[in-house]
C-alpha cells in the first residue's frame, strides 16, 4: 500500500484558510508579494556584499596604481622631489624606500615621515597591500608596496592615503532592507491596483448579473473594450442573457399557444357535444317517438363537425410551433389546378394562372390554404369563384375572389382571429368551423408570407396570399401576360 501523506490538523487546515485571501486581487497581490520577496530580498543582500566590496577595493586599487606608476618613473630616472601625486587623486603619500630603510624621496605630505609601512614584496610578488594604523595623527593608511624591480637591491615605493570613513556593516544592511521594503511594497502597491483595474469590468458583470431577474433579461452586461478575457466573458455572459431572454419569449409563447388551444377546444366543442349529448339522451328516454336514421345522419353530422374542429385545432398548434422545415418547390398554378379539379363545388371556378410562379412551402399546408379560401368563397359567392397567380416583383401571390356580399372594413382583420362571429351573412355558419381564415393567416405566417383581405371587382370580397418567390424562380423574368391560363371548372 501507498503511503499517504499525513493529514494537517483541523486547526492549522482553519488558520491556513483564514489567512488564505478570499479574492482573486487579493490572492494576486499576495503572490506578488511573496516572489518580491523571493526575489529582492537574496538580490538585496548580495547588492549590499557587492556594494561593500567594491567600495573597499576602490581605495587599494587607487593606491597600487600610483605606486605602479611612481615605480614606472624611478625605473626610467625621471623622479622628482618632492614626488608628484596629482595623477592619482586621494593618493597623497608617496615615499621610495631604498635596501636600507632609508626614505629616499617622498612626497610633500609625506615628508619627514617614517617608512609607511614594513613589507618588503619579494621579487616573484612586486606588489603588496598593507594597511597601517600605527602612525601618529594620520589615522589608518591603505599602503601599496611595490617593488620597482626585480633585482635584490631594488626601491620599495609605497603609495597609498587615509582608509575612507565607509557606512559600518549594519547601517550599510539597514539600508539595503530599507531599498528591499521599498520595492516590495511599490510591487504589492502596484499589483493591488492592476488587478483592481483589471476585474472592475467583472465586479460590474457581477453586480449586473445580481440585479437580473427572471421576470426580465433584457438588461446587459457593460462590455469593456479589447478582445482580453474579461471582454469575451462579459460578451459570452450578453449572448447567454439573450439566448435565456428568447428561450423566455418561446416559452412565453407556448404557454400562451396552451392556454389558447386549451381555450378554443373547452370552447368550440362544449356546443356540439352538448348537442350530441341531448340528442342521445332524448333518443334513450323516447325510443319509439325517434326515427333512427334520422337520429343517426344527425348524430354522423355532428361527430364530423367535432373531427373538423379537432382536426383544425391540431393543425393551428402544429403551426403555433415555428416556421416549418421540410420545404420543398411547389409550383401555385399546378398546386390550384389539381386542388379545384378534385373538388365538386356548387359554383364553377375560374383559373388566371400564371406558370412559373414557384414558392418554397410545405405543399399539405398550401394546398390547405386554397381548401379553406375556396370553402369560404363557395359559401358565400352567388355565381362566381375565381382564382388567380401571379408574380409580384419577388413574390408570389395567390388570390381567390368570390361575388358576394363582401367584408366590412372593420372586420377585416377580425376574420382571422379564432371563433370570430360576424354580425353580416358571413358567419361561420352553414358548416363552417370558425378556423379556417385563422389557419390560413398562421400558414401565411409561418412561410414569412402576408394574407389580406380587400374587394373584388364583384363586390364580394378578395384574399391575397403573398409568398417569398423561391431563389431560383425570383431570378427568372416574369412570364408575359400572354402566357396567362385560363381555364374554367364547372361543378359537376
Amino acid at each position: 500500500m501507498r503511503n499517504r501523506l499525513p493529514t494537517p490538523p483541523p486547526l492549522l487546515r482553519r488558520a491556513v484558510a483564514l489567512l488564505r485571501p478570499r479574492s482573486i486581487r487579493g490572492r494576486v497581490t499576495a503572490l506578488v508579494a511573496l516572489l518580491a520577496v523571493l526575489l529582492l530580498v537574496p538580490s538585496g543582500v548580495l547588492a549590499g556584499m557587492l556594494a561593500r566590496q567594491q567600495l573597499t577595493n576602490a581605495g587599494w586599487m587607487d593606491a597600487r596604481h600610483a605606486a605602479a606608476l611612481v615605480a614606472a618613473e624611478a625605473r626610467a630616472g625621471r623622479l622628482e622631489s618632492p614626488l608628484l601625486t596629482s595623477s592619482v587623486p586621494g593618493v597623497d603619500l608617496v615615499q621610495i624606500v631604498g635596501p636600507d630603510r632609508r626614505v629616499v624621496a617622498s612626497s610633500f605630505k609625506a615628508e619627514g615621515l617614517a617608512p609607511l609601512a614594513t613589507v618588503v614584496p619579494s621579487a616573484k610578488d612586486r606588489q603588496q597591500d598593507v594597511q597601517n594604523c600605527s602612525i601618529l595623527g594620520l589615522g589608518c593608511l591603505r599602503i601599496a608596496a611595490y617593488r620597482v624591480s626585480s633585482s635584490p637591491d631594488s626601491d620599495i615605493v609605497y603609495a597609498g592615503g587615509q582608509a575612507p570613513r565607509t557606512i559600518s556593516p549594519s547601517a550599510f544592511d539597514a539600508l539595503f532592507a530599507v531599498q528591499v521594503v521599498v520595492l516590495v511594497s511599490l510591487a504589492v502597491w502596484a499589483a493591488w491596483q492592476v488587478t483592481g483595474r483589471t476585474l472592475r469590468p467583472v465586479d460590474a458583470i457581477r453586480a449586473e448579473l445580481a440585479a437580473t431577474n427572471v421576470n426580465d433579461l433584457s438588461s446587459r452586461v457593460p462590455e469593456p473594450p479589447g478582445d482580453d478575457e474579461v471582454a469575451r466573458l462579459a460578451r459570452t455572459v450578453n449572448s447567454t442573457l439573450e439566448r435565456l431572454e428568447n428561450a423566455k419569449e418561446r416559452m412565453e409563447r407556448v404557454l400562451a399557444q396552451q392556454r389558447q388551444f386549451a381555450s378554443d377546444a373547452s370552447h368550440e366543442l362544449r356546443t356540439p357535444i352538448a348537442g350530441l349529448r341531448a340528442k342521445l339522451e332524448e333518443a334513450r328516454m323516447y325510443p319509439e317517438e325517434i326515427d333512427q336514421d334520422v337520429l343517426l345522419d344527425r348524430t354522423l353530422a355532428d361527430v364530423d363537425r367535432l373531427q373538423n374542429i379537432i382536426t383544425d385545432l391540431l393543425l393551428l398548434a402544429r403551426l403555433d410551433g415555428g416556421a416549418p422545415t421540410k420545404l420543398k418547390k411547389v409550383d401555385l398554378a399546378e398546386a390550384a389546378r389539381a386542388e379545384v379539379s378534385r373538388r365538386i363545388d356548387r359554383l364553377p371556378v375560374r383559373l388566371h394562372l400564371a406558370p412559373g410562379v414557384v414558392v418554397n412551402a410545405v405543399e399539405t399546408q398550401i394546398t390547405r390554404v386554397l381548401t379553406n379560401l375556396l370553402d369560404n368563397a363557395q359559401r358565400h359567392a352567388k355565381s362566381t369563384v375565381l382564382v388567380e397567380v401571379r408574380r409580384d416583383g419577388d413574390a408570389a401571390e395567390l388570390i381567390v375572389s368570390d361575388d358576394g356580399d363582401g367584408i366590412a372594413e372593420a372586420d377585416r382583420e377580425r376574420i382571422f382571429e379564432r371563433f370570430t362571429r360576424l354580425d353580416a351573412s358571413r358567419c361561420r355558419d352553414r358548416g363552417g368551423t370558425g378556423l379556417g381564415l385563422a389557419i390560413v393567416r398562421d400558414i401565411a405566417h409561418a412561410h414569412r408570407g402576408t394574407i389580406g383581405v380587400g374587394s373584388s371587382e364583384w363586390g364580394g370580397a378578395r384574399f391575397s396570399l403573398r409568398l417569398p418567390l423561391a431563389d431560383d424562380a425570383a431570378e427568372e423574368s416574369p412570364a408575359p401576360r400572354g402566357r396567362l391560363a385560363l381555364a374554367s371548372f364547372s361543378a359537376r
